[in-house]
């Protein structure tokens, strides 16, 4: 059959789509990117302060640039082959745009309070669903506070725009490595860190609302591979460093930004393992967990640092990719990461929870 004849149609119809799709996207969003944060809370509950945390200095190696290797010869190319025609702007745009809608769909608010008066403070931070059963990928900076319901700590996760809350979730994995690199985050007023072993994952296990979880939830599928410098991606997350503490309550909005990525670095030797996103107003606190999506609709990376001063624009703002975290959870576990992806949640849940006796003591030993 041929297409020829249909061509003046398909500019109709995909000029009416994207227009749709972008004010339904945009109508409640902020365009931006950002890490998590410790703001003042007082509002929310009489003297508890919230921390939006961001962590900006380094507290293990710091990422290195990846050694170039040399250019291979490349080989002759047949008279007769069809070189393929790289996409449009146009056509990148429109599956940035189709990335955007279901990364703010995934895109979850982790907000944990902490018991007026004490030494540890309330967060707020950003997580991605990666699977449709529920698991959220977050920080481990993050989900630390989940370690402490026994110190009358209590989180919750949010959603939508405004984030409500919605949801409760238990630990399924946080990185012991990265706990014991960094024994007294929950001391620092401001923490530090380079993303390395900065990785959790969570299990939305009950809802808080009288709606009944759903049969599956909105997600964004986590990346075997990642980018490369140039590579065009959009950001999500619950950027909070410039609300007030009962906005953070009652206010609080994704913030979606596009971009690229503007350089990779590696913990190792060549992996790709931190992104850097450069300067916008994503870099800031409570961005902290978001997510990084490429044109394929994966999450190839997760945010972890970020400076907090100065114009967003002049910031930077990091993540580790999807690979180093596959890669790091196999080593710490001696498992591929998707095995546990394919549990029931509460299976996963019932064999962490053992462990979470010991990995608390690690950082309650720092504590008053």
């Amino acid at each position: 059959m041929k297409m020829s004849r249909y061509t003046p149609y398909f500019g109709i119809v995909y000029g009416l789509v994207f227009g749709a799709f972008v004010i339904t996207l945009f109508s409640h969003v902020s365009v931006v990117r950002a890490p998590i944060i410790f703001i003042p809370h007082a509002s929310l509950t009489p003297s508890v302060v919230i921390t939006v945390s961001a962590t900006s200095t380094p507290a293990t190696s710091t990422p290195k640039k990846i050694a170039s290797s040399p250019q291979a010869t490349p080989a002759p190319v047949p008279v007769a082959s069809v070189v393929p025609t790289p996409p449009s702007a146009a056509a990148i745009n429109a599956a940035l745009d189709v990335s955007a809608s279901a990364l703010r769909s995934a895109l979850v608010n982790i907000i944990c309070y902490a018991p007026a008066g004490g030494t540890i403070r309330s967060i707020s931070g950003s997580g991605i669903i990666v699977d449709p059963k529920g698991i959220i990928l977050t920080n481990a900076h993050i989900a630390q506070y989940f370690l402490l319901a026994d110190r009358g700590v209590s989180c919750t996760i949010r959603s939508g725009s405004p984030a409500a809350d919605r949801y409760k979730a238990a630990l399924i994995y946080i990185s012991p490595t990265w706990l014991q690199v960094n024994p007294n985050v929950l001391t620092k007023t401001t923490p530090g860190g380079t993303g390395e072993y900065d990785f959790a994952l969570l299990a939305i296990s009950k809802s808080v609302t009288t709606n009944p979880l759903p049969s599956s939830f909105p997600y964004v599928p986590l990346a075997t591979m990642p980018p490369t410098t140039g590579t065009p991606i959009v950001i999500a997350s619950y950027g909070a460093q410039f609300l007030a503490p009962d906005q953070i309550a009652s206010n609080l909005s994704p913030t979606i930004v596009f971009g690229s990525v503007k350089d990779v670095f590696t913990f190792g030797t060549n992996t790709i393992d931190v992104l850097a996103l450069g300067g916008s107003v994503a870099a800031q606190e409570g961005s902290s967990g978001g997510g990084v999506a490429d044109v394929s609709g994966d999450l190839v990376a997760t945010i972890t640092t970020s400076t907090i001063s100065g114009a967003t624009d002049t910031r930077s703002l990091n993540s580790i990719t999807s690979s180093y975290i596959r890669a790091e959870y196999a080593t710490e576990t001696g498992q591929p990461l998707d095995l546990l992806l394919e549990k029931a949640p509460t299976q996963v849940a019932a064999d962490f929870a053992p462990q979470i006796s010991a990995l608390e003591a690690i950082i309650t030993a720092n504590l008053p």
